[in-house]
């Protein structure tokens, strides 16, 4: 993965101005390789719908990458005889290779692709790219999922299509609803920060883009679309799943390590100075509350785990101490970077040692527990006993959150600390690293 960003942050979503002529808002580019037939028809209706219907100005790029046939001299001579269109030529194939090519070149605000056989209706083109032009949204994709679009594709690509965004959501924790549509956009200054980051250069391509931009908390806009499956498809389903497979598995890995600098893609909260700055209310508790429930459950079920093998040579109060300390590591340390945001090695140390005391305050709630439980009944079973303890983590869970956040990881703004991460890094969990929002090294807030 490519960690080689430029420092710093995105400024705040502001609303593209119009240009009546010189560089054109929108540029469109159409991947293609060995489409002689499909190519000038799809580029004079593209072309067409944009002059009667996009109230800025375009451009359509065809983006050959690597074509065998008369597809580079159809896009010569389409690029010769209709006005803002342009043919751009890669000696390599890809269609993320073309995309971060022909995307990366240009100095168009808005940066959109779609497939050449337009199986996408084109009257979905200005919703599309209108929440990016407006400020409102990052990217952009078309979905043929959602509730109000149709459809007409054969059995089998729906079951794959279905499958595959279902692996998203369960392996990446996705909320996207399709990812494989070919029709989406991104704004440029978004494409500038993310696109170094994306390794794929095929077809999942788009799905390493849309993962990584909603963990970085970008927002993500869905329009819903008419789509008619293109029969004579040259897509070759085994081995694009296979590729994709291979991708989540990859992108998985990253986002567990932390190998992604996602913060250099964060968004402030909002145009309004007043968002940034409420006085008398906490910064981040819903999110914090989130990721806390998130990883306390887990740690939970880590300890009872423990806990029980421990059990089997040791006795309760022994099983109950290792399991807890151990346990307590790695709450406080995922606890630290995914609920509190902070990273790096300064104060590690102190935060741990603060962990422990807390984790000190929840052997004593436990270990009282099964003290009280042990005078009640004599012996009791060993389902009785995860019962209490149950009972008895939760009470130490809610107090753990509290000297987490007023003493462990404080509120401080004097303090210097990577702020903490968005919405969807909560609901994520620990299991996949990153999350999705950050901001700016400095005060937290």
């Amino acid at each position: 993965m490519r960690t080689d960003i430029a420092p710093g942050t995105l400024p705040a979503r502001e609303h593209l101005p119009v240009r009546p002529g010189g560089t054109p808002v929108l540029d469109v580019v159409i991947p293609v390789y060995n489409e002689e037939k499909d190519l000038e028809p799809c580029v004079m209706r593209l072309h067409s719908h944009l002059a009667r219907t996009f109230p800025y100005g375009f451009r359509i790029t065809i983006a050959d990458n690597a074509s065998t046939d008369r597809t580079p001299q159809v896009a010569a001579g389409l690029e010769a005889s209709v006005p803002g269109v342009r043919a751009y030529r890669l000696e390599q194939k890809g269609r993320g290779r073309a995309l971060r090519a022909v995307w990366a070149a240009s100095d168009a605000p808005v940066l959109a692709y779609m497939d050449v056989d337009l199986s996408t209706d084109l009257n979905a083109l200005l919703p599309l790219v209108a929440p990016l032009i407006s400020g409102h949204s990052d990217l952009a994709i078309g979905s043929r999922l959602a509730r109000s679009s149709r459809v007409v594709r054969g059995a089998k690509r729906e079951f794959v299509s279905r499958t595959y965004n279902l692996i998203l959501r369960g392996s990446l924790a996705a909320r996207f609803s399709d990812a494989q549509c070919g029709f989406k956009a991104i704004r440029r200054d978004v494409a500038e920060r993310l696109l170094p980051m994306v390794e794929d250069t095929g077809w999942f391509f788009d799905t390493e883009l849309l993962v990584l931009a909603e963990r970085a908390g970008l927002r993500i806009h869905e329009v819903p679309v008419d789509w008619v499956d293109d029969a004579d498809s040259t897509v070759h389903l085994v081995r694009t799943a296979v590729d994709d497979l291979k991708g989540v598995w990859r992108v998985g890995r990253a986002l567990a390590v932390g190998a992604l600098p996602l913060d250099r893609l964060a968004r402030p909260f909002g145009d309004d100075p007043r968002d940034r700055g409420l006085s008398g209310v906490p910064g981040g508790l819903t999110r914090q509350l989130v990721g806390f429930c998130v990883v306390g459950v887990l740690s939970t079920l880590c300890y009872l785990l423990l806990y029980s093998l421990f059990r089997t040579g040791a006795g309760p109060q022994s099983a109950n101490a290792a399991a807890l300390l151990v346990s307590a590591v790695a709450n406080t340390a995922a606890n630290r970077r995914l609920t509190f945001g902070v990273r790096g090695r300064e104060r590690a140390m102190r935060h741990q040692a603060q962990g422990l005391v807390v984790f000190a305050i929840g052997l004593a709630l436990t270990s009282g527990s099964l003290a009280a439980l042990d005078a009640a009944a004599g012996s009791p079973s060993h389902g009785t006993e995860l019962a209490v303890l149950i009972v008895a983590n939760l009470a130490a869970t809610v107090l753990r959150f509290l000297l987490f956040r007023a003493w462990v990881f404080p509120d401080r703004r004097g303090d210097t600390f990577t702020a903490p991460h968005g919405p969807a890094a909560s609901a994520a969990g620990p299991a996949y690293g990153d999350g999705t929002s950050t901001s700016t090294t400095g005060t937290r807030r």
